[in-house]
């Protein structure tokens, strides 16, 4: 059934208040079909939302509103190694994470306490603690708007890169993600020399971790480290780490010899976004009732009430200010809507 003049506001992490002119959302393929074939007479625009944490409503969206409640998890197929475990768009990410930890399948325990959908997850291509989607993706099922038919899309088709792949560029608007498929593993390889995990596991005094012990030690971090969008509204990371060449970071180096930096290959280098904004001095900022996270710079909030034009207007002072001060090009990894 498709609703009229919907506040968006419990569909969003940000918690912003936006008035959608229809709504509906679908359980199914077929009703997402017959919604779309609805829409194709309508001709309104079209937004699909899963689970509303990496978007940032700036005003009421005229057009209909799709939210997808596709649910359902299953194993795909066994091997002695490792099991394809398919998912369905409108489950929720970190659900699907402890579902793979219960059933002792590992790779994606590095993804823990991600918000947002499964659907999310490969057309953002998710990426924490040295882990993204692309490392364990199989392949996903995506129904083309135009035709109505649900076409396979395996790894090389996703162009996958970091917090990118093809349904945010060259496909993007023309298909909707209806499930995904990962390649997760029997006998496991833990990683956890990135970041503070390992850290993290001594201070929880495990020598020989399991996945879940990497999973719950994920959490704690994130837990000390993010808000909870039930209780401060975010989307997570604002911006990407910016990636730069290796000959302008050098430069960079000789007035900012502490920026935190992560080698990619022998060009090329990744900065912490995270540190080019706290060291900025923008850690912490608040306005009125939104702002910039006391305890990770990367994360901009509404403590509540805020507009997002207002928290869309702060991010190009930070894009500004980070390109004064870095020259260097932030990009916002949140869709602006």
């Amino acid at each position: 059934m498709i609703q009229t003049n919907v506040n968006l506001q419990p569909h969003n992490t940000f918690g912003l208040e936006s008035i959608a002119t229809h709504f509906a959302s679908f359980k199914t393929i077929e009703e997402l079909k017959e919604l779309l074939i609805h829409n194709q007479t309508a001709q309104q625009e079209l937004l699909v939302l899963g689970g509303g944490s990496n978007i940032l409503l700036t005003k009421n969206f005229d057009g209909l509103v799709l939210k997808n409640d596709l649910k359902g998890i299953a194993t795909v197929s066994e091997q002695e190694n490792h099991c394809l475990v398919k998912a369905f768009a409108g489950e929720n990410w970190h659900d699907f994470v402890l579902y793979a930890i219960e059933n002792n399948l590992g790779g994606i325990e590095n993804l823990s306490l991600i918000p947002g959908s499964v659907g999310a997850a490969p057309m953002q291509n998710i990426g924490a603690y040295g882990t993204e989607i692309k490392d364990v993706f199989h392949e996903l099922e995506a129904l083309n708007i135009e035709t109505l038919e649900v076409k396979k899309f395996e790894a090389d088709a996703c162009n996958f890169g970091y917090r990118e792949s093809v349904f945010k560029r060259g496909l993007k608007g023309k298909y909707i993600i209806v499930s995904m498929t990962l390649r997760l593993t029997k006998n496991h390889t833990l990683n956890t020399s990135y970041g503070a995990i390992e850290k993290q596991l001594a201070e929880m005094k495990i020598t020989a971790p399991t996945i879940k012990n990497v999973s719950d030690a994920v959490i704690a971090i994130r837990q000390s480290k993010l808000p909870d969008p039930k209780q401060i509204g975010n989307s997570g990371s604002f911006f990407k780490n910016p990636v730069i060449g290796k000959e302008q970071f050098e430069t960079l180096k000789i007035n900012f010899p502490n920026i935190a930096h992560y080698p990619i290959d022998e060009n090329n280098i990744k900065l912490a976004a995270g540190w080019l904004i706290d060291n900025a001095g923008w850690k912490g900022k608040t306005i009125d009732n939104y702002g910039v996270h006391k305890n990770q710079a990367l994360v901009l909030v509404n403590y509540g009430g805020a507009q997002g034009q207002d928290i869309y207007n702060l991010s190009q002072e930070i894009l500004e200010s980070i390109k004064s001060i870095y020259g260097v090009d932030l990009e916002r990894e949140v869709n602006i809507i």
